[in-house]
């Protein structure tokens, strides 16, 4: 019963179970149906952890799922609705969790993150016009943002969500600028403190709440991410007290076509990020109405599925000099992790682009407007 239950449901995907096609899944474990009717989402991220089932192509799979809007369908189920509600009722973004994505995600161990970022160790999307190589997109990247800021020698700049220090190091080595770095993860502040020793670099460990002072420029990488639906506009007013009138804040963030929380996401949010919430553009022109000019945006078509297929390739080929401190089943969590990511990207559900706001327009002597222009960086 249950098999023919859940083989018409893949079906609607043209995803046979025992089919022959890359995308299709491998059934390994008849209770893989039982799970899944069960459990959902969940269930079918669990039962690869546990070698229920393997699919040669996972990131096909997923987007084939969400194409046929099979994201949609899970909605309806009964866990769905409690889930959803559940949800609502925790709060998410407010300080008290705040470093609970760290303890869950970012505080794993920083020899696991070295066995797939790049050198520099960053962990967002990487900019590939031009580059063939993980090292050179990621290096394309923190130059993008650079740019956008228009970052001049001795301004102070503010990097919310600073991660290993990256971003910092870069802009202090190549623009002269100082910078002031928060991060909520205990693991990435002492390494980022050691990388960027000897430089204009104050790491802290902090809640993005607590920041203070006024800086030139504010940069923030993929930490809005976590920030929640009920303090988006909270998160913006910090960013606008924080801003010099004449200054320039730069927002790389994934955006959703729909809202998209852990109701929807229920395996990412207890296994890989806890409490993430993306925003879509209209909420998230609702956070900065008001506050801020938005002077350009800039969607990166494409570049996130190219960063995780070369983290996805790191990973699996650099495995065995960590395999000692992890199992085999984190191993297919983090596998599953980056591949499902692609496929969500790939299908177009989630998309990766960055803003440029203003408090009252482009500073004097800084970039035009249409320099910002999208034309001018675009990566198709």
């Amino acid at each position: 019963m249950s098999y023919h239950v859940v083989e018409n449901m893949f079906l609607k995907a043209g995803i046979h179970c025992n089919g022959t096609q890359p995308y299709d899944i491998k059934v390994l474990n008849s209770a893989f149906y039982d799970r899944v009717l069960r459990d959902g989402q969940l269930g079918i991220g669990e039962s690869y952890m546990d070698g229920w089932w393997e699919c040669d192509a996972i990131d096909e799979m997923v987007e084939k799922f969400i194409n046929a809007g099979l994201l949609k369908d899970a909605e309806k189920n009964f866990r769905f609705i409690l889930n959803y509600f559940k949800v609502k009722l925790t709060d998410i973004g407010k300080p008290s969790k705040a470093y609970e994505v760290a303890e869950k995600h970012y505080d794993l161990g920083n020899k696991l993150f070295e066995t797939f970022l790049d050198k520099r160790m960053v962990y967002s999307c990487a900019y590939w016009k031009g580059a063939t190589n993980i090292d050179e997109a990621q290096e394309n990247k923190l130059d993008l943002v650079c740019r956008k800021l228009d970052l001049k020698p001795g301004m102070k700049v503010l990097d919310i969500g600073c991660g290993w220090g990256s971003w910092a190091k870069y802009a202090s080595e190549k623009y002269g600028v100082e910078v002031i770095g928060v991060t909520v993860s205990k693991e990435q502040a002492s390494y980022a403190r050691d990388k960027c020793r000897g430089l204009p670099i104050d790491i802290q460990l902090k809640d993005y709440r607590e920041v203070s002072g006024v800086y030139d420029r504010i940069v923030s990488i993929a930490m809005f991410e976590a920030v929640g639906r009920k303090y988006f506009r909270t998160f913006m007013e910090v960013m606008e007290r924080s801003l010099k009138d004449d200054g320039i804040f730069v927002l790389h963030s994934i955006i959703g076509r729909i809202p998209l929380g852990p109701a929807q996401s229920t395996w990412l949010n207890k296994y890989i990020f806890p409490n993430g919430e993306l925003s879509t553009l209209a909420q998230l022109s609702k956070a900065v109405e008001g506050l801020f000019l938005e002077e350009a945006h800039h969607q990166l078509t494409g570049q996130y599925e190219k960063t995780l297929e070369a983290w996805y390739q790191n990973f699996n080929s650099n495995w065995p000099q960590i395999s000692d401190a992890y199992d085999e089943r984190f191993f297919r969590m983090w596998k599953v992790y980056l591949l499902l990511s692609k496929g969500v990207f790939r299908s177009r559900l989630i998309q990766l682009w960055q803003f440029v706001y203003t408090k009252r327009g482009i500073p004097k002597n800084s970039h035009s407007i249409a320099d910002l222009n999208i034309a001018k960086f675009d990566a198709r």
